[in-house]
């Protein structure tokens, strides 16, 4: 990472409908290095089935994103959409789709090391 890229926000605790950070407080959440915000899927049309889509993740990629982790829920209710992972892959994008608890531990690693880490954090189902 360059002196340039600022840093990710942290995801500081975590419920069911909750996400906090040190940004602040979103049911669901977009982080990206330097921001984050609540992330709304009806901006994409987003659900459980398919899943998430590049649509959702292109905002974290816009502000520099390289690695990016995709939370499914906590019951793992939200899928990925089909040919998103590889997408991202061939881009050179590391990609962690994880359980919401486990990715917000990948999140975590990486934007405490300094590293350009995206998410979306879905917190429920």
């Amino acid at each position: 990472m360059s002196s340039t890229t600022p840093q990710s926000p942290e995801v500081t605790n975590l419920l069911w409908g909750s996400v906090q950070t040190t940004e602040g407080e979103f049911k669901d959440a977009k982080l990206w290095p330097g921001g984050a915000r609540g992330w709304d899927w009806k901006e994409t049309g987003t659900s459980h089935q398919p899943g998430i889509q590049l649509a959702d993740i292109q905002e974290l990629l816009d502000n520099g994103a390289e690695i990016v982790v995709l939370s499914t829920g906590q019951n793992q209710q939200l899928q990925v959409k089909d040919g998103v992972v590889d997408h991202l892959k061939q881009r050179g994008i590391g990609v962690y789709v994880q359980e919401t608890n486990q990715a917000v531990e990948t999140y975590n690693k990486f934007a405490r090391s300094g590293k350009p880490v995206g998410a979306l954090i879905h917190s429920t189902c």
